[in-house]
């Protein structure tokens, strides 16, 4: 059967999750799969909208549905962002020059992570679609200011400052196998990567993996950069750094990893124009609220005056249906597209976005809601 055949018969992200599964090394599949310690929190983020009921309407004319929609200042065919995740090349040699081409091709968003494995500049000149560069507050602030300064030189249209990752969170997977901050391979890690030699092949044809967004401020290869990178989490970053970097900006700015309704109006007093209620995908802080139970607090706080986007546990149309019955302006995925890069590259990104995007289509059929305006709160009844 070839790649393109075992991605049409992929139905929806968790067949997508699975063929990835089987094509990774199992160092980088727990790497991209795992959360921090017991991963209750990466768990519960999907699980959540399972106690969330639907009660849809009948007899509304759905022959014809809208998913248009306006964020950080770009529109989109649908309200779905890629959120930013790092290293992509992990996943398949285009990285992420894949996730943007097929985030562009399907009128979606892509989220470009400063630990991408291809520069800033190369995934801007990809492909014209919406975007938008994230950031960390590094303890070098000049490092992070000339990463902003290069956003700004590249044509990104909007910043997104990730706010959770002050420290990095126990993750307990890529520690057995040594794969996380510095990078260590353990036994075990040597064992899953050797049985997967068509991951390495690949990975030759495309040169050097590294850091590249880091590759001018630290030499000496991907373990050398991720050290660095380890190294410049500041924990001591504070509302004040993100107030001078929205200042420096001057434009569409969103605030990722808001948990909290206090959080979420200091975000919106800094001068973001957008909060993503996000746990870093489970991966940081085990035991915090899954994403969707910490939402409606957060739109009920500032839905009024910032663009709220969720970021956490979507597998579903339906479950980006719900999160907008509950206020959520979008819908921001990581891993589901980050399967179907591991499955088959652009192809594979291109499959779970298209998947999601049926999905959501049918959803708003379903429920009686021929465009995003009609998807209101009385679709939902909290148990």
């Amino acid at each position: 059967m070839t790649q393109l055949e075992q991605l049409k018969n992929c139905l929806n992200v968790e067949d997508l999750r699975e063929l990835a599964r089987r094509r990774l090394p199992r160092p980088l599949f727990d790497y991209l799969d795992g959360g921090a310690e017991t991963e209750i929190t990466a768990r519960r983020n999907t699980l959540a909208f399972d106690e969330v009921p639907l009660f849809p309407e009948c007899l509304v004319d759905v022959s014809s549905v809208k998913t248009a929609t306006h964020i950080l200042g770009q529109e989109l065919r649908w309200p779905v962002m890629c959120s930013p995740t790092g290293a992509s090349r992990f996943y398949h040699p285009d990285g992420e020059l894949a996730v943007a081409r097929a985030a562009a091709a399907t009128g979606t968003l892509y989220g470009l992570s400063v630990m991408s494995t291809h520069t800033l500049e190369d995934v801007a000149s990809a492909t014209d679609g919406p975007k938008v560069f994230q950031l960390l507050i590094f303890k070098d602030r000049d490092l992070t200011l000339e990463l902003l300064a290069r956003a700004r030189t590249a044509g990104y249209p909007a910043l997104c400052l990730t706010v959770d990752a002050a420290v990095r969170g126990k993750r307990e997977r890529e520690l057995r196998t040594g794969l996380g901050i510095p990078i260590r391979l353990s036994l075990q890690g040597i064992a899953g990567f050797a049985l997967r030699p068509h991951w390495f092949l690949g990975q030759m044809r495309s040169g050097s993996l590294q850091l590249a967004n880091l590759a001018r401020r630290a030499t000496g290869g991907l373990a050398a950069q991720s050290r660095y990178a380890g190294e410049q989490l500041d924990p001591a970053a504070t509302w004040r750094d993100a107030r001078e970097l929205i200042e420096r900006w001057r434009g569409p700015f969103a605030i990722k990893g808001i948990l909290s309704p206090d959080d979420a109006r200091r975000a919106v007093d800094v001068g973001a124009t957008a909060v993503i209620v996000s746990n870093h995908g489970g991966r940081q802080l085990d035991g915090a609220a899954a994403a969707l139970e910490a939402l409606p607090e957060i739109v009920h706080t500032v839905g009024d005056r910032v663009e709220v986007i969720l970021d956490g546990g979507v597998r579903r149309g339906v479950h980006m249906l719900k999160a907008l019955a509950l206020g959520a302006k979008a819908c921001s995925i990581g891993r589901p597209y980050l399967f179907g890069l591991a499955a088959g590259g652009a192809a594979g990104v291109r499959r779970a976005l298209d998947i999601l995007q049926a999905e959501l289509v049918l959803a708003m059929q379903l429920c009686g809601c021929p465009d995003l305006a009609a998807i209101q709160p009385t679709l939902i009844r909290r148990r």
